[in-house]
């Protein structure tokens, strides 16, 4: 079987990417087509030793990074046509723009106002010195809360955030959240870890930048506020959850008063924020992420001089608006934030940073644009028909599992059938006519959108919740799973090649684009999802036995994935990517049975020497290939619950039986792994 597959994969012409690859089958509909990218596969290696360096070893070892990214692979390369795609609507936008005061004027003044350097350079520091002045009026202690509600306004981060979400607790309500913020650094290990020379070696870069910066702003005792910014911060992250802790949702939900705040946290006037901050009217009472936390906080504010708060608060400013100063400004953030931070040697052109600006500040009025010019109309019926198939093929696996009693099966049953579907673009769209902007004053357009996001999230408090919302848009390449709304986000642009091929064979369809239902909708049921209920409300609807089993299940998963390095030194946090884990291996495994579904009993087309199950797992390994530089590497395993992509790959199709029938995996195979201690949730 190996002799054959190789030689197969040796005879490819084509790649998955190829533009004549397109234009062949726009020529030929009638003609099969395998989707899978056959020029990587590796003949030097075999499946058995190492699936993912069978299917990615020739792109691993020809592909660069480009200079201007920290990663690199079948996702970016996505995100990169997705990105082709907007400049051509951004291009066409600017030649017509329309009306003033309307979405498209709007596009053509963001994008405009980033891309003119000359004004950007003219200007300065001038756009922030209004709020650094603000921030150096301070006299007491006890007007920071006012300042923090103006700061947050405006999109800079405070210590902690506020925002307007659902109640787990009673989904159909709107509920104010508060949760810990304030760091400059990925994670609080940066600050934290004495033991590791490679954070040691980012703080004290980290702190260098600070003084850099705030010395380009005309701060005459940079060195000084650089290091009381530092401590501030360092203190910050000592009473900070870490982000396995955060990923429980019963131990994350504490009601508590506004006028109760005074005993969690009594160095900050919590009654003058929640007044400032436009709530209070509104609301008596807000979910405290991590009580712990703004205890920490509290004893903070106690024990730092006022001027120290001052020095942070203004570099909270500059942070925050860094990115949209003058070109000097704009390079020394990139030393750090880019080559620092993430090991990438060169910055992006301008026009993708303005295009990226434009995108999200007005992201909704692109999306529609986006949608009317690139998504073909028979798109999303042939995926709802998938998702279709994806639902009653989870609902055959559940009442499958040997591991849960039918009391549980039924509840989860029950949340399936309610699972909401959004498939490429929302039914409604955000009205954006309250936003003011302007085609040559950069900073204003950014307060203009910060304030209109902030204002749009206030306002829904007291409102019923709005089940329909997106919470990303259709421009965007990824996928999404809420639990309070328990719905599954599949945007438009995710609806294309690589991943989706209206015109191809389904057995790479679904290794591509299916696996992504199958994982969204295993976050349903993964150890933070199955916390919710199918109305999305935080309510515990398992049997003790069972929520143990699951338990049992989970802690594999983690051992498995902590044994992963990456990088020489670190390994992968297990329980901080349990989520993410469960929905890859999980949504693997539901994405073969709904493939065998869709085959009605039929043995699946063989195209270019390979079985339908093969290209399945070959396509689902293809869209997992990157490559990482290594501070980047450092940054995800410290900071992101999703693994790397190779081992994404590798680790999860050891856990699925179908892939060992497909490669005929064999005791004694590197890729093997005994039965007892292959792990699949759902």
């Amino acid at each position: 079987m190996h002799r054959s597959l190789i030689s197969a994969a040796c005879c490819a012409l084509f790649a998955l990417s190829s533009p004549s690859l397109y234009a062949q089958q726009a020529a030929s509909p009638a003609a099969p087509v395998s989707g899978i990218d056959l020029k990587t596969l590796d003949p030097a290696v075999s499946p058995k030793d190492d699936f993912y360096g069978y299917v990615n070893g020739v792109w691993t070892r020809n592909t660069e990074i480009p200079a201007d990214k920290s990663v690199w692979g079948t996702y970016i390369e996505l995100r990169e046509i997705a990105q082709g795609q907007l400049r051509g609507l951004i291009d066409a936008t600017l030649k017509n723009p329309g009306k003033p005061g309307s979405d498209a004027h709007k596009i053509a003044d963001l994008y405009t106002s980033f891309m003119d350097e000359k004004a950007r350079n003219a200007a300065g520091f001038k756009p922030v010195k209004a709020d650094l002045a603000r921030i150096a009026a301070l006299k007491d202690k006890k007007d920071l809360p006012a300042l923090f509600a103006y700061l947050q306004g405006n999109g800079i981060a405070t210590p902690f955030s506020a925002y307007i979400a659902p109640d787990a607790q009673d989904p159909e309500q709107y509920t104010i959240n508060i949760s810990q913020s304030g760091l400059g650094l990925p994670d609080r290990d940066y600050y934290l870890k004495q033991d590791d020379a490679k954070l040691q070696a980012v703080r004290a870069k980290y702190l260098k930048h600070i003084e850099t910066m705030l010395a380009m702003s005309g701060d005459k005792q940079a060195a000084d506020h650089a290091a009381q910014i530092l401590d501030i911060e360092t203190r910050l992250a000592g009473v900070q959850w870490t982000r396995v802790q955060m990923r429980d949702p019963v131990k994350s939900y504490n009601r508590v008063a506004f006028d109760q705040f005074a005993a969690m946290a009594p160095a900050f006037d919590w009654k003058a924020y929640f007044a400032a901050a436009g709530m209070a009217k509104k609301e008596s009472s807000a979910v405290v992420r991590q009580p712990s936390f703004l205890t920490g906080f509290s004893d903070t504010v106690a024990a730092v001089p006022l001027e120290s708060w001052k020095s942070y608060l203004n570099w909270r400013v500059i942070e925050s608006y860094a990115s949209y100063l003058d070109s000097a400004t704009v390079k020394e953030r990139f030393a750090f934030e880019g080559t620092v931070l993430r090991g990438v040697p060169q910055s992006e052109p301008q026009w993708q940073l303005a295009l990226r600006f434009t995108d999200s500040a007005l992201a909704d009025a692109v999306g529609k644009r986006y949608v009317e010019m690139y998504l073909p109309p028979e798109t999303r019926p042939r995926v709802m028909a998938m998702f279709d198939n994806f639902v009653a093929s989870f609902k055959d696996g559940i009442e499958q599992l040997d591991w849960m009693g039918p009391e549980t099966k039924k509840e989860a049953q029950l949340k399936l059938a309610a699972l909401k579907p959004k498939i490429a673009y929302p039914d409604k769209w955000r009205d954006y006519s309250s936003m003011k902007t302007q085609p040559h004053d950069l900073v204003a357009n950014v307060r203009a959108s910060r304030e209109w996001s902030r204002q749009q999230n206030l306002a829904k408090l007291g409102k019923p919740v709005d089940r329909d919302e997106w919470s990303i848009t259709p421009q965007t390449v990824n996928a999404s799973y809420s639990p309070a709304l328990n719905a599954i986000t599949i945007p438009a642009a995710i609806l294309q090649p690589p991943f989706f091929n209206v015109k191809a064979e389904d057995a790479v369809n679904y290794g591509l684009l299916g696996i992504t239902f199958g994982h969204e909708i295993s976050h349903a049921f993964d150890d933070s999802g199955s916390q919710y209920d199918a109305k999305g409300r935080l309510r515990n609807w398992w049997t003790a036995q069972d929520r143990a089993a699951f338990k049992a299940l989970a802690a594999g998963l983690v051992k498995q994935y902590g044994a992963y390095s990456p990088v020489p030194g670190y390994h992968i946090n297990g329980e901080l990517t349990l989520g993410e884990n469960i929905g890859d291996n999980s949504g693997l495994s539901i994405t073969y049975k709904a493939y065998q579904r869709s085959l009605h009993g039929k043995p699946s087309p063989v195209l270019d020497g390979l079985t339908g199950e093969q290209r399945l797992y070959i396509g689902f390994a293809q869209k997992w290939r990157a490559k990482l530089r290594p501070e980047a590497a450092i940054a995800q395993i410290k900071s992101d619950p999703h693994s790397p992509g190779e081992f994404r790959a590798k680790g999860t199709v050891k856990n699925q039986p179908g892939f060992y029938e497909a490669f005929d995996i064999k005791p004694g195979d590197p890729m093997y792994l005994a039965p007892e201690q292959r792990v699949i949730m759902w």
